[in-house]
Parts: C-alpha cells; structure tokens; sequence
C-alpha cells in the first residue's frame, strides 16, 4: 500500500508532470497581489470580517449534522459553502478508512465548491474540541497538497464568531458556480509506507505520533488498527495539547513551540506525521509547517492503520497480558 495512490493511479511520468505544473503554478503567482492575502494560517473576527465581501474569498463551513440538527442552516457566516467533514474530503481506499479520495473525486470535490485555484480559502470548524478543529486542519493540508496557496483557519472556529455581537449570520445557501478545479499537486507533503519503512533506521527522521498516549503506549487502539503500539522509535505528541477549549482556538505560537518534544522541536529536522488515519496528524503538521514554520514536515496519511494492515510492518507496545485480559473481561478483547 503506497500513497501515490492518492494521484489516481499516476505512473511516475505523470508524478513528474504535476510537479511540473505546481512549479509553472507557483510562477504564475508572483507578482499579482491577492485582494485577500490572509496574514497567517490562522486568522480572526476581525480580519474575516473586513475580507468577507472580497471577490476572492471563499469561506469553507465544515460543520456537519449531528443530532438530528443541520448547524449550517441554522445560522453560518454569510456566504460561507458548506462542505461538512469528512464528507468529500476522506474515502475508504483498499480497506482503510480516512484515506485521501482518489485525484479525480477531489479535484471536482473541491470545484463543486467554485474553487478553481487562485483563490483564498478560509476554513471555518465548529471549533468544539481539539479533535473537530483537526479536521480543519486536514482540510487545510489537503487543499495545500492540491496546490492551493491562499489557505487559513478561522482561529475559534463559528462559535468566535457566532460569539461577536458585530457579526451577522444568514441562513440562505449561497449560489455556487462549479470551477474546474485541476490540482497542482506537491507530493512532498505526503509519504507513503514505503517511505515509513525507510526513514525506521534512518536515525535522521522524527515519527511523530499524535495520538492519545493509552494508544502510543498500546494500551488501547483504532477499532480498524490490526495491531496495537506506534511506530518503531516514535515520539508521543498528543495534538490535542494545541487546542484550548476553553476559547476553541490554538494556543499562542510561543505556548506552541514550547509544547514540543526536543527530537521535533527544532526547524530543520525531518518530521513525518501520523495517527491512526492522518486526521490528527494534520494537527501536528498544521502547528509544525504552517505556525511554526518548520521545513521539513509530511504527513503518513495511512499512519497506524494502513501500516497494520501489512503483518510484516514493525510495531513497538507496552501492551501486556495483563491488558489483554482486561480487555477480554470488559468484552473488548
């Protein structure tokens, strides 16, 4: 199981030709000013607020259904598309779920919502907990992978806004022109197994677990990993440590970089992160690349699932008898 699986079934000449088109993309930016250059990865009230009627603004509500209750037609940012997470952006792909859709379904997923590639894009969540901001950030790291460069999160989500009696909220559904989207892709954000496998005895790579630390340990794990543990020689940074939910936003950039483990704390060394799915990974790599500015930062989108998948895959636990039995009293085993 690879992941140049995401570019459809791309033969390597046509990897080529994407990288080719992401740097001719690139070119093509410079020199034109964006009427909305966002400041930063994340942005405010206030800032959303003065670039709401921008030409070039489009403001992606992820906020999906959730007992029984539609939020976005109760009240959303007024001309904010809906695209609920995970929704379009995740497919299971050979088994394994939260996978990246194949290249075709998310290059019109993403023109569904008039998105044709020049534009800034500003992710807005419901901000109710570490884990829902994720998925904001995946959504961020998907679209930068398909070459997007105008990209930022609203930091505190609807409800910072909902919150701000200077706000207004509507409740039509906004007209959408479909663009055709066609992705200027940078595979170097991504890695694949293979790539994992070979970074185990590098010695020079940091794998960087993001989950909870009852599954770094293996003391619990994924219902769809095969296996319990992390991966050999991995750090534990547990993403939810960036995520206040007491405002719904990400803490401060100097709170941030002192919350990292040494091994990943400095900007050139090579991270790779992963999860279970690459869901909370995207929070890592969010804080990594994009606030911090590191480098040298991927993502395993397969992370602990896909890697389970194959027995012959390595794995490092604290499991013992002892939890399994457990498990088995409590009728999870």
């Amino acid at each position: 199981m690879t992941h140049h699986r995401l570019f459809g079934r791309l033969v390597p000449v046509e990897l080529a030709a994407a990288i080719v088109l992401t740097a001719a993309a690139c070119f093509s930016f410079v020199g034109h000013a964006h009427a909305s250059d966002v400041p930063g990865p994340l942005v405010d009230v206030d800032w959303l607020k003065t670039n709401l009627d921008q030409p070039d603004l489009v403001v992606i509500d992820t906020r999906g259904e959730a007992d029984g209750s539609d939020p976005y037609a109760e009240g959303h940012i007024p001309g904010a598309v809906h695209a609920p997470y995970p929704g379009g952006w995740r497919a299971t792909r050979d088994g394994v779920p939260g996978q990246l859709p194949e290249l075709s379904a998310l290059e019109k997923h993403i023109g569904s919502l008039g998105i044709s590639g020049d534009e800034t894009v500003v992710i807005v969540p419901a901000a109710s907990s570490s884990s829902e901001f994720s998925g904001a950030t995946r959504i961020y790291w998907t679209l930068k992978l398909a070459g997007l460069e105008h990209l930022a999160i609203l930091n505190g989500g609807y409800r910072v806004w909902n919150a701000d009696p200077s706000t207004t909220l509507a409740t039509d559904k906004p007209e959408i022109v479909a663009a055709d989207f066609k992705a200027q892709l940078r595979p170097g954000l991504l890695v694949s197994s293979d790539d994992v496998r070979s970074h185990l005895d590098d010695g020079s790579t940091v794998l960087l677990d993001g989950r909870p630390a009852e599954q770094f340990k293996g003391k619990d794990k994924h219902p769809a990993a095969k296996r319990f543990g992390h991966l050999p020689g991995a750090v534990n940074l547990d993403q939810s440590v960036f995520f206040d939910p007491a405002t719904g936003k990400i803490v401060p950039q100097t709170v941030a970089a002192s919350l990292l483990p040494e091994a990943a704390a400095q900007s050139k060394a090579e991270v790779v992160s992963y999860c279970n799915t690459g869901h909370w990974a995207s929070m890592n790599w969010f804080i990594l690349s994009e606030v911090l500015g590191h480098n040298n930062v991927t993502l395993y989108d397969d992370s602990m699932v896909g890697w389970t998948e194959n027995p012959d895959n390595p794995v490092e636990s604290e499991r013992s008898r002892l939890d399994d039995i457990k498990a088995w009293w409590n009728g999870n085993g």
